[in-house]
């Protein structure tokens, strides 16, 4: 198991009224704001007096849902965590919105400390809040036929230092029964982003009396792209992209 997550079109028009008299006017009028919930573009329209009483007409257009106009990190981070809040950790996503969460990883990942294998904020409780493949976090439990019989819900990691891994998916089974799937792992740094953990063989509680162990050891490798003091993106050496949110 690897646990390592529109823009409103508003139209405005300023009309500048004709000269009267000798000396230049300007009135300034809002005649309509109309919002869209279509995801166009914000456009401008400013028109000003000129010779001849012509309006010289400007317009601009800036797309406010493209994360490559975002000034800073902190716009992506407030992005991704509402596109994969309350997603079933990116279950109930459509192909689109995986995509949009994949863009917006792609921006913050340009905003990624150096060596983030060392930064000290990788150590903490996270939640696990997105995975672009939903069994990759959970294993069978979170595959199709699972999820019919064990309800996730919450899935944690918890890095302590200096280098333990602790995994934990807790499920309801069978719609009254309250479990817990977790692993326990060694964390090895790899490169200056990569790391790699070991896990043990996963332990199954299933009620108060029912606890077992089962498979045996596993190993999973992942990249850090960004990290800060609210959420830590990962890549998985397959392709798995996930999010986790630091729990408060």
């Amino acid at each position: 198991m690897a646990l390592a997550a529109h823009s409103s079109a508003v139209s405005i028009s300023f009309r500048g009224a004709q000269r009267q008299h000798s000396k230049p006017k300007l009135l300034y009028s809002i005649p309509s704001i109309s919002i869209s919930k279509s995801n166009p573009p914000l456009i401008g329209l400013v028109s000003l007096p000129y010779r001849h009483h012509k309006p010289l007409r400007i317009f601009a257009s800036v797309s406010v849902s493209n994360p490559e106009v975002r000034t800073g990190p902190d716009d992506l981070v407030a992005s991704i965590l509402s596109k994969v809040t309350q997603t079933d950790g990116g279950v109930l996503l459509t192909t689109e919105e995986h995509e949009e969460v994949a863009a917006v990883a792609e921006e913050l990942q340009k905003y990624c400390v150096n060596e983030p294998v060392k930064c000290p904020l990788i150590f903490g409780e996270w939640d696990v809040v997105y995975c672009s493949k939903p069994t990759s976090p959970g294993g069978g439990y979170r595959s199709a036929l699972g999820r019919l019989f064990f309800k996730t819900k919450e899935m944690i990691q918890a890095i302590e230092a200096p280098d333990t891994v602790l995994n934990k998916v807790s499920i309801r089974a069978f719609g009254f029964l309250d479990g817990e799937v977790s692993l326990k792992g060694t964390l090895k740094a790899l490169d200056d982003k990569w790391i790699q953990v070991v896990f043990e063989p996963p332990e199954l509680r299933i009620g108060p009396i029912l606890e077992f162990r089962y498979g045996g050891e596993s190993e999973v490798k992942l990249q850090i792209t960004y990290i800060d003091d609210r959420i830590r993106l990962g890549k998985g050496s397959r392709g798995s992209l996930f999010v986790f949110q630091r729990r408060s």
